[in-house]
């Protein structure tokens, strides 16, 4: 008896099965006014296709007020990094906080305390307060990964996903290996949809897309930047602002890069897509 293998991402998209689909990302919306203008300045006249708002940051709700419809998701947040920059949880959880009074700056001082009920509660309330802010939201990440790092983490992040219809990122199957768990598994055979391939722009963006796409396999690939503009906030905010301010210049500016997603028969798409058709799963 013969079998017939369940179609790819892509297939289901409406494309051949060798097409090869790029989402090209922009993080960390909200997060400062430098983020804010950058985020949106590569969604309209650059080569960005998505965003993800950070709702707990001090500058998520202007955000909000320059929003105009474009294809936005919820970076959900439960980490404040940086040493001089804070911000907290919105439901005000206590095992949600450090000693000043915002979110943890780090994995392991959130896994000591943060109790899994409410870090549901924070997220959902997360997505609710974009949806009332007025996005469409498209999709859900996860902030430095967090939300895949432990079992009951996840099944926050899967269970609202699947609740509100919204396709979710995921970290390569690599990862399962370190955290010890098939978060991948689990959420295709829960029916999430999810990219297949997840590029992080840590060695600068202009590299780490010329070496995507050039090794660009078929399937839907996200390509995660970091966009801002050159401000004495940014700078004083972020430690890596030159990285972000590089994302931004190369994603609004540098035609090369998008000679070379035309080279390579890329195909740009949006998180709307995959909303759409999980949605219709």
């Amino acid at each position: 008896m013969s079998s017939t293998a369940s179609p790819s991402l892509v297939e289901r998209l409406g494309h051949p099965a060798d097409a090869r689909l790029v989402i090209v990302h922009a993080d960390d919306l909200g997060m400062t006014r430098s983020s804010n203008v950058g985020v949106y300045d590569v969604l309209r006249g650059g080569l960005a296709t998505s965003a993800s708002l950070m709702v707990p940051c001090p500058w998520a709700r202007d955000a909000a007020a320059g929003h105009r419809g474009e294809d936005v998701g919820v970076h959900l947040t439960l980490l404040a990094e940086w040493d001089t920059y804070r911000w907290g949880p919105i439901t005000h959880s206590r095992s949600l906080v450090d000693g000043s009074g915002g979110f943890p700056r780090s994995h392991a001082d959130l896994f000591d305390h943060a109790d899994p009920e409410e870090v549901r509660k924070e997220c959902r309330a997360q997505i609710e307060r974009a949806v009332w802010w007025g996005f469409d939201v498209t999709h859900l990440t996860s902030h430095l990964g967090t939300l895949l790092l432990r079992p009951e983490y996840f099944d926050a992040y899967l269970e609202l996903a699947l609740e509100f219809g919204l396709p979710a990122r995921l970290a390569a199957e690599s990862a399962e290996r370190n955290v010890g768990f098939p978060f991948r598994k689990i959420a295709a055979s829960e029916g999430l949809v999810f990219p297949d391939h997840v590029v992080h722009a840590d060695q600068g963006l202009r590299r780490t897309l010329e070496r995507a796409l050039v090794d660009l396999p078929p399937g839907v690939t996200e390509v995660v930047a970091r966009p801002g503009v050159d401000t004495d906030e940014l700078r004083a905010a972020c430690d890596d602002w030159p990285a972000r301010v590089e994302d931004h210049a190369l994603l609004r500016d540098d035609r090369g890069l998008a000679e070379l997603l035309d080279r390579t028969g890329a195909v740009l798409i949006g998180w709307r897509d995959l909303r759409d058709l999980q949605r219709q799963a």
